[in-house]
């Protein structure tokens, strides 16, 4: 008589576990072990609920600082208005136009700075001089220059975003393993070889924390730029509702443009998680 044996896979039918609600259980995070999970929202809730009931019985005016309540309805105000979106549309524009085009330029200097020595004995004197310049102040000089239309705007964001990423490119480009381009050279291996073969992956996290670092200072940029001349775009709405002492709809455009740069931080950080996934974070560079 022959006996079959079955195997019967742990926290399957035998033990009356479904598998499926087995993994699903592995995979809830244990807030013993991440204790964030719950103090993030806690903290938020204590904040709103202090901002909410106790700032007003402190005596603190409602033109000065308004209630969570007050500035939920003004972020809906504005959500429901189609004029609102077009500000988000020109200043999400602005922005974008100028992330890209000082990319752009950083990624192409900071490639020839880090290759050629001549290149940076040349330039770096002049970059590390523009750099002490506050970007902020160049603002009137862009509008003068290039009128108060988009391109001083994006003008304005490409020089912000600039400086962070071209400090991430160079030093990226340059923290390489000099082992093993010592021995890519051994073996005859071409400039371009190294470069794209050992220097360029180990700058990726560099140049990824630029991104990150950029995307929001590209946001920064256009708005500053529509303070000084502008008649359309997030800034000039800030402004607007200033004159108007509209406290809680300011308090709204800011939450909007939190939101636009978190939603920038998290797009780049999901692209850095396939691109170079096999990098852990690096020192960020900032400018």
């Amino acid at each position: 008589m022959t006996t079959h044996k079955t195997d019967v896979p742990v926290g399957g039918p035998a033990d009356g576990t479904p598998p499926a609600a087995t993994r699903a259980r592995r995979r809830l995070p244990d807030p013993r072990e991440r204790p964030e999970l719950l103090l993030v929202p806690g903290v938020f809730v204590a904040v709103i609920l202090f901002w909410e009931y106790a700032i007003r019985p402190m005596g603190v005016d409602e033109y000065v600082l308004p209630k969570p309540s007050q500035i939920a309805d003004a972020l809906w105000r504005q959500l429901t208005d189609d004029l609102f979106w077009g500000h988000v549309q020109v200043t999400v524009q602005e922005a974008l136009l100028g992330f890209v085009f000082g990319v752009g330029a950083a990624l192409v200097l900071g490639t020839a700075i880090s290759q050629v020595r001549l290149v940076e004995r040349t330039l770096m004197p002049y970059i590390v001089a523009f750099q002490t310049v506050p970007k902020v102040a160049l603002a009137p000089l862009f509008v003068v220059w290039f009128g108060f239309g988009m391109t001083s705007k994006v003008v304005m964001a490409a020089v912000i975003s600039f400086f962070p990423m071209l400090v991430n490119v160079i030093e990226g480009l340059r923290s390489a393993d000099a082992d093993r381009v010592q021995m890519l050279t051994a073996f005859r291996a071409s400039r371009w070889q190294v470069f794209r073969m050992v220097q360029f992956p180990t700058a990726l996290p560099f140049i990824f924390a630029g991104l990150d670092i950029g995307i929001v200072f590209a946001i920064l940029g256009a708005v500053v730029g529509e303070f000084i001349g502008a008649k359309e775009g997030l800034g000039y709405l800030l402004l607007q509702t200033n004159y108007n002492f509209d406290i809680a709809g300011m308090f709204a455009v800011l939450l909007v443009l939190s939101a636009l740069g978190l939603l920038a931080h998290f797009v780049i950080r999901s692209i850095q998680k396939r691109v170079a996934f096999w990098a852990q974070q690096n020192t960020v560079v900032a400018s």
